[in-house]
């Protein structure tokens, strides 16, 4: 029997950041959605991530970065490229990094820290999308680029586990073909 809460998860989609627009969550609606994104699976309580919102037009200087960034270690890089990486954060109105600040040389090995962020992160899109919102959780270059994380003010070993971006979407996202279950599913029997 199909549940309202297993019906929801199976329309679960990303909405492609360039598609997402004003309005985005006011500042109670954000804090609903990360209380929600809080409620994912932490071995050893060590909360191994933060939240860095990006939004109004500090999303605009980090694209302007992106893009000078990118010209200074691509010299050759068309206009078309770097207006891309320049309008990189501009659609969404609100973007919330997840930075991990995993607790390396920790019993908790570091891959369950990371996965444990993973899982913020996705539990932050359910969480816009049960708000009525767009999301899509992207990475790119600039979530591993050290100028990027000194920009963003990340401390040592501090790592962004992805980019959250947020809004209204401006069109309905189509379904796409999903793998068959059990295709994927096998038994071990030992």
């Amino acid at each position: 029997m199909d549940t309202e809460a297993l019906a929801f998860l199976h329309r679960r989609r990303s909405t492609p950041s360039r598609l997402l627009a004003d309005p985005g969550p006011d500042d109670a609606t954000l804090a609903r959605m990360l209380a929600t994104a809080l409620r994912v699976p932490d071995h050893g309580r060590l909360t191994p991530w933060r939240f860095l919102r990006i939004a109004g037009e500090a999303r605009h200087r980090l694209g302007q970065a992106l893009a000078d960034i990118h010209s200074a270690e691509h010299p050759e890089a068309p206009a078309a490229v770097l207006d891309k990486e320049r309008g990189r954060f501009s659609h969404a109105p609100v973007v919330v990094a997840v930075i991990g600040t995993i607790a390396h040389g920790h019993r908790i090995p570091e891959v369950e820290q990371r996965l444990s962020g993973g899982a913020v992160c996705f539990q932050l899109l359910l969480a816009a999308q049960a708000l009525g919102f767009g999301a899509q959780w992207l990475t790119g270059w600039a979530a591993y680029h050290p100028a990027i994380h000194a920009r963003l003010g990340l401390a040592a070993g501090e790592e962004i586990l992805g980019f959250v971006h947020i809004g209204t979407a401006t069109v309905e996202t189509a379904e796409r073909e999903r793998p068959d279950a059990s295709a994927l599913l096998s038994d071990w029997t030992g």
